[in-house]
């Protein structure tokens, strides 16, 4: 089956026949759902089940469940969980804490027919992070935010859900939000190759990832690297990262253009999926119009991501709560 280069979001909590007929026409690789299309568990199974009846296939369906301040599934039908970073801070054994967490996420997932969370996040908190990104990271540290993603995604995965490494190739050196401006990052390419891409490089396995709306002017002083072709040549080659790698919401003010003249030099500059997420049919029509099918490259890496679906084994919610809990309070 051929796949459009684009996943997308739809409106509310329930799929409308009209955005049904449009997913069946356009066949985007997969779906990302937000706050607006939850409402409880029982009508998030039917909603995740509406979106695969309408493409024919087991399409994957994504979401960003980090806990903390992004957070889409919440009480009362959901546990929350406290920021990343105060939680890597106060747990007796981080690893096993994030572990832990990122198990407990994946079994709310799953439940509900999600099986890919926009999760872990590499990205180092550094002096200038921006509080909108701060508390979601993992640490300051290349090897403790390593272990962390690790243990993050290993959670995921035993769960049933798979993890999407974001934000390829570092955003913490952003000063400012990226869904309302376009940050710059100005250190040399050996500081960045030194500190900030150095996660990503040992997680370059990883069989999915998103890119940064972020300019590091070392490297491409003008496009983003969503849009730069000498970004992503540098997330393939210097980094080494060979995931089904997706972008950033196209819809963030931090890339200029069109919607559709965004998506399109996002999969031209060589990222193989483009993100949409606002659910504005208008939008969708016009990204769909305007991203061509994936490559064969792009195809290859989806099966080989999607490879890694696996149904989770027994798991006790509560008990790992309560673990989770004491290792907080220990």
């Amino acid at each position: 089956m051929h796949h459009s280069a684009v996943i997308f979001g739809c409106a509310g909590p329930v799929l409308l026949p009209d955005e049904a007929a449009f997913f069946r026409a356009a066949q985007p690789w997969g779906f990302i759902l937000f706050g607006r299309n939850v409402e409880d568990p029982a009508q998030l199974r039917r909603l995740t089940a509406d979106l695969r009846a309408a493409v024919g296939w087991d399409a994957p369906i994504l979401i960003d469940q980090e806990g903390g301040r992004v957070q889409r599934l919440r009480p009362p039908h959901w546990r929350s969980f406290i920021p990343a970073l105060d939680q890597m801070e106060r747990a007796r054994d981080p690893l096993r804490a994030q572990w832990l967490r990122n198990r407990l996420i994946a079994d709310d997932l799953h439940r509900v027919g999600i099986d890919v969370n926009c999760a872990p996040l590499a990205d180092l908190v550094e002096a200038e992070t921006h509080s909108s990104l701060r508390g979601r990271l993992y640490g300051e540290t290349v090897d403790g935010v390593v272990a962390g993603a690790r243990a993050a995604a290993d959670g995921l995965l035993a769960g049933g859900v798979l993890p999407v490494l974001k934000h390829i190739p570092g955003y913490g050196r952003a000063t400012v939000d990226s869904h309302l401006e376009l940050p710059s990052v100005t250190q040399p390419l050996e500081e960045l190759l030194a500190r900030d891409f150095a996660p990503f490089m040992q997680l370059n396995d990883m069989a999915m990832g998103m890119t940064a709306h972020v300019v590091y002017t070392a490297i491409d002083p003008d496009l983003p690297a969503t849009v730069s072709p000498a970004m992503i040549a540098l997330i393939r080659q210097t980094i080494g990262f060979d995931g089904l790698l997706m972008s950033d919401d196209v819809s963030m003010n931090a890339l200029s253009g069109t919607i559709a003249e965004r998506a399109a030099a996002t999969v031209a500059a060589g990222v193989d999926l483009a993100l949409h997420c606002n659910g504005d049919m208008i939008e969708m029509q016009a990204v769909a119009a305007a991203v061509p099918q994936m490559t064969v490259a792009a195809t290859a890496r989806a099966t080989r991501a999607l490879g890694q679906r696996r149904p989770p084994g027994d798991f006790d919610a509560g008990a790992a709560w309560a673990d989770l809990q004491d290792q907080l309070n220990g």
